[in-house]
């Protein structure tokens, strides 16, 4: 977790800080449409590793973007969603869609 004293002095580059990995960008994605369980998330992202989603969901729960709701239910039965700072996240999400398929389409190449 970033605390308010060490966090950079660039806005930007706090945003970056706090959502700056691939798959922090797409758990949050994937978060925008509901709280999912660990294994929904791991099908959706394709290529993650448990280990790195684990320590991504951990650092997104310190960061207070996501939390962790567990049902204390036999079998275990837990799930994540984004907090209520964490949905802030969703215009920022939206326009990185909206830029990638800008892009794609005026690629010239």
């Amino acid at each position: 977790m970033v605390t308010k004293d060490k966090m950079p002095e660039c806005d930007v580059a706090t945003t970056v800080e706090i959502i700056g990995s691939k798959w922090k960008t797409l758990i949050i994605r994937d978060l925008m449409t509901g709280a999912k369980r660990n294994t929904e998330l791991k099908h959706s992202l394709h290529g993650i590793s448990q280990k790195v989603l684990t320590e991504s969901l951990k650092s997104m729960i310190d960061d207070k973007i996501v939390e962790r709701i567990d049902f204390k239910k036999n079998p275990p039965h837990v799930e994540y969603q984004l907090t209520e700072l964490g949905n802030t996240l969703l215009p920022v999400i939206e326009a990185m869609k909206e830029w990638g398929q800008f892009y794609k389409k005026h690629l010239t190449i």
